[in-house]
Order: structure tokens, then sequence, then C-alpha cells
């Protein structure tokens, strides 16, 4: 079992090798080496999530859109109004 603290330092490098890809072909194929399909999916889901939240459509439509539970939209919900602004930086950007 790892500790919180190699842990720490492992999520620490993983961010700083994301910070060298150049190209979305460099991050798709990094994301596909790192993550399992199911985990990229899940990714995804949330990102579309967190930006159908951002543009205040209501939970039950988004739910419906893209088949995610109350709970992960309501969790999505949380982080991206109450988290570390991970969420509203990068919808900025988009």
């Amino acid at each position: 079992m790892t500790t919180a603290k190699s842990n720490n330092k492992g999520l620490k490098e993983v961010y700083e090798a994301v910070l060298k890809l150049e190209t979305v072909d460099e991050c798709k194929k990094f994301f596909r080496d790192l993550c399992t399909i199911s985990e990229l999916n899940s990714m995804a889901e949330r990102f579309t999530v967190a930006k159908m939240v951002d543009q205040k459509i209501p939970y039950r439509e988004i739910s419906k859109k893209t088949g995610s539970s109350t709970a992960t939209i309501t969790r999505v919900a949380h982080w991206l109004h109450h988290g570390k602004g991970g969420y509203k930086l990068i919808l900025e950007r988009t």
C-alpha cells in the first residue's frame, strides 16, 4: 500500500508529465497508456457535466443528455463551486 506522501510525489510527477505534452495526439497516447477506457470515459463524462452545470442546465436535463447519475452531477457541481478552482480555470480557457 502506498502512503499519502509517496502518492503525492507520484501525482506531482504525473502533473509534470502532462505539462510536457504538446499535442492532442500526444495527450491521447499518454492518457490511453495511463488510464483504462473506463477511467477515460469517466473523466470525459465529469468534464461534460461540469460544462453543463456551468451553463446552469438543470440536473435532470444533464442526466437525461449524458446518462450521468444525479449523484455524479451533484458531486461535479460541488467541486465546480467549492473545489480548488480547476474546473473553473479550464472552463474559462475552453
